[in-house]
């Protein structure tokens, strides 16, 4: 069962190629941090800029920093399903524990479409598979019932990955027909607790890329049933999770990191450095959260 906090970790460049010793530092920042996973090569780790062999790469490193220490849920999917399948199957080779499959974009499928897609990569693998709507950069979600058939019909599809904004969106998944081994992860730092009040079990951060042990500590407390602590610290830091999107991810948390000296902040078109006063506003957000 996935639970707990999982890092969409950014893919550190250094002259337009993977920085090789930032990424092996950025895993054991989170290592040391508490974090349950990371995930490699999804949104935050900027996927659609990165070559198919680069894509791979980045996988098979963060499993080899990993060394088993925690787990590595491979960010591989694709608009095209035979693409989600290369790469899911690649990942699978390098040993990565999981497999990060984001709703196919631009296309727009219908849902007979997207079960589809999805029955056709699990079929592909052997790798737990977690589903992953977010409607706002897809265009379309993963609707209710076709996550249901899916979680019923193939016992490799055990989690979703939910990054629609909406707890509503939760309470909804919670009332349908699923097996009891499959998970709701929140998408959202700022809807993590919201969310796991109505019953998801963690998050995949971009937060934790910074400050790993204090998301760390927010989810574990709530899942331990310490609540007021969980919003002590959602209070805390929500200031930083909603500027830490002020400009499209991963600007802002690569603009925070580079900061701190962990990587260059370097990006691939057409992503680009965040303005200068958009970054005054975001680290005063961290300084006020004490986490930068």
């Amino acid at each position: 069962m996935f639970s707990g906090t999982y890092t969409a970790i950014v893919t550190p460049f250094r002259n337009d190629k993977i920085d090789v010793d930032a990424l092996e530092q950025l895993v054991e920042r989170q290592i040391a941090g508490g974090i349950d996973g990371i995930v490699p090569v999804g949104t935050t780790g900027e996927s659609p800029t990165l070559n198919m062999e680069e894509h791979i790469e980045v996988i098979r490193l963060s499993v080899k920093f990993a060394a088993g220490r925690l787990k590595v849920i491979a960010g591989t999917g694709a608009n095209a399903t035979s693409e989600a399948i290369h790469l899911t199957q690649e990942a699978e080779k390098v040993g990565a524990d999981a497999s990060l499959q984001v709703c196919p974009y631009y296309n727009k499928p219908t849902q007979e479409g997207l079960y589809q897609h999805y029955a056709a990569i699990a079929r592909a693998t052997k790798l737990p598979l977690v589903l992953y709507s977010i409607p706002g950069r897809c265009g379309i979600e993963i609707g209710l019932e076709t996550v249901e058939r899916l979680a019923n019909d193939f016992t490799n599809i055990v989690c979703i990955k939910e990054a629609g904004g909406a707890v509503e969106r939760v309470s909804a998944l919670k009332q349908l027909n699923l097996p009891k081994h499959f998970t709701i992860l929140s998408g959202d730092d700022s809807q993590t607790i919201p969310f796991m009040s109505v019953g998801a079990v963690g998050v995949i951060s971009v937060a934790s890329n910074l400050f790993p042990l204090e998301v760390a500590k927010m989810v574990k407390a709530f899942a331990s049933g310490r609540v007021q602590e969980a919003l002590d610290w959602h209070t805390r830091l929500y200031p930083a999770f909603k500027d830490l999107f002020i400009e499209t991810n991963p600007s802002p948390i690569k603009a925070a990191m580079a900061h701190k000296g962990w990587i260059k902040e370097e990006f691939r078109l057409p992503i680009i450095v965040m303005s200068e006063s958009n970054k005054k506003k975001l680290f005063a957000s961290l300084e006020k959260a004490g986490v930068l």
